[in-house]
């Protein structure tokens, strides 16, 4: 039977932990018989879990018999590792054991160096601090997962159990990964990935930018088809100029600051209204429905209908905005 060890370090995210232990452990073959053997294993026999500790029956000598190693994320995922730990995933990865990190767990196995050279994800809000503790990672944090083979990484929350249920469906196929994600209430493959989750601030406008009061023009007229040279006009200055000037206050150029503006009204849109997706289009500024689409994905990871479904309240009736 595959052995799953999930390992509990001081502070441990309790959803995070608890994903990977209910998920394999709902996992049944066709014959009835459990498909994972789950084993809860921690440098100490009782984990402090925020709201309550956890008492994890195994120490880490279980990562050494295990098939795979789960590692939760942490409530401090930049503290030192607890002595041993580091030593026990290389170990694990030496053997050829799989090992996969929910959300900020990533900082746990980044700090083993196991992750230098590979593609990795977390939780969007994290993804630039692991960018920068490990610049030899190269960090997404556009997807929901990331897998490498023997290394995977998860974003954040749900995107554990998308995680664990791709690694059931390798384990033992489709029909095995399908009735653990209905006894999970949770669908084999989401659409999208992370990126439809990341809050879209508005454009930035730094105070006291010679720039400030063409970008607040820019925001009440993104509806408009704007050209450079038009936007250089409104600003006195020549289109070259323009360009530098946006670079050095606002660190991008005025027509990619446009398009964010016009995406971030289209989601305002979507979430608010029931307009349908081609006058959202026209509303946002842009110049068909098609481009929008593009756009739109290209920026959020999924299709405005559906990050309409997600984000938009079940029955909600907004009131269309002129």
């Amino acid at each position: 039977m595959h052995t799953v060890a999930v390992l509990a370090l001081d502070q441990v995210i309790p959803f995070d932990l608890s994903v990977p232990v209910d998920t394999f452990g709902r996992a049944r073959l066709p014959d009835g018989r459990p498909a994972y053997r789950v084993r809860v294993c921690s440098p100490a026999g009782e984990v402090n879990a925020g709201a309550f500790a956890v008492r994890a029956p195994y120490g880490l000598e279980a990562m050494a018999d295990a098939d795979t190693v789960v590692l939760p994320g942490v409530a401090d995922p930049t503290a030192p590792l607890p002595p041993g730990v580091a030593e026990a995933l290389c170990a694990s990865a030496a053997n050829g054991t799989r090992i996969a990190s929910i959300c900020v767990g990533a900082f746990v196995l980044a700090a083993t160096g196991l992750l230098d050279g590979w593609r990795a994800t977390t939780h969007w809000m994290a993804a630039g601090d692991l960018a920068e503790r490990y610049p030899k990672v190269t960090v997404d944090p556009n997807v929901l997962y990331v897998d490498n083979g023997q290394l995977l990484t998860s974003a954040g929350a749900a995107a554990a159990m998308d995680m664990c249920l791709h690694m059931i469906r390798k384990d033992h196929g489709s029909a095995v990964a399908a009735y653990t994600a209905r006894m999970s209430v949770m669908p084999l493959e989401r659409e999208g990935g992370q990126a439809q989750f990341i809050v879209q601030d508005p454009p930035p406008t730094p105070a006291g930018a010679t720039l400030e009061p063409l970008l607040r023009w820019l925001e009440d007229h993104c509806d408009r088809d704007l050209t450079l040279d038009e936007i250089a006009a409104q600003a006195g200055m020549s289109a070259r100029t323009l360009n530098r000037r946006f670079r050095e206050q606002t660190g991008t150029t005025p027509l990619q600051w446009l398009h964010r503006a016009r995406v971030r009204r289209a989601q305002y849109l979507l979430e608010t209204t029931s307009y349908p997706v081609e006058r959202i289009a026209a509303q946002a500024g842009f110049g068909s429905p098609t481009a929008f689409r593009e756009r739109f994905r290209r920026v959020v990871g999924t299709s405005p209908q559906t990050y309409r479904r997600s984000f938009r309240p079940t029955g909600d009736t907004a009131t269309p905005i002129a």
